[in-house]
C-alpha cells in the first residue's frame, strides 16, 4: 500500500516535533512498540474512538513512501489493516499539518479533503 497515512497528535507535541525534527512517541505508541497511524478511511473512527472531546489536536499527513520499510500494515480493529510505524516519525515524512477543530458535539472537524 502506498500514498498517505495519518497521525493525530496534540498541537504541543507537533510544535516540539517541528523544532526537534521528530515526533515523540505517545504513551500508547510506547506501550505497543510502534507509532499508531491511520488511513484516510480510518481517521474519522480513530478520532472518535481515541480522541473525542480532546482540544488542540492536529492531523499530520505523512508520505508512506518516505516512511519506507518501517511502515507495516497489520490487522487491528475488525481485522482491518492499519499502518504501524516501527521507527521514528521524522519531519521529512510530514506533507502537511491540519488543525482538527473541536465542534460543540465533542467531535473533531476533519479537513474537507478527508470528509466522507
Amino acid at each position: 500500500m502506498t500514498g498517505c497515512v495519518y497521525k493525530i497528535c496534540s498541537r504541543a507535541a507537533w510544535g516540539k516535533a517541528d523544532v526537534h525534527g521528530r515526533l515523540a512517541a505517545s504513551i500508547d505508541d510506547v506501550r505497543d512498540g510502534y507509532i499508531h497511524l491511520s488511513t484516510d478511511v480510518q481517521i474519522a473512527e480513530t478520532l472518535i474512538k481515541h480522541f473525542e472531546g480532546q482540544p488542540d489536536l492536529v492531523l499530520l499527513t505523512l508520505s508512506a513512501e518516505v516512511l519506507g520499510a518501517a511502515l507495516k500494515w497489520e490487522a487491528s480493529r475488525r481485522g482491518e489493516l492499519f499502518p504501524h510505524l516501527y521507527g521514528e516519525l521524522t519531519r521529512e515524512a510530514v506533507l502537511s499539518v491540519d488543525d482538527l477543530p473541536l465542534q460543540s458535539n465533542g467531535c473533531h472537524l476533519l479537513p474537507e479533503r478527508l470528509r466522507q
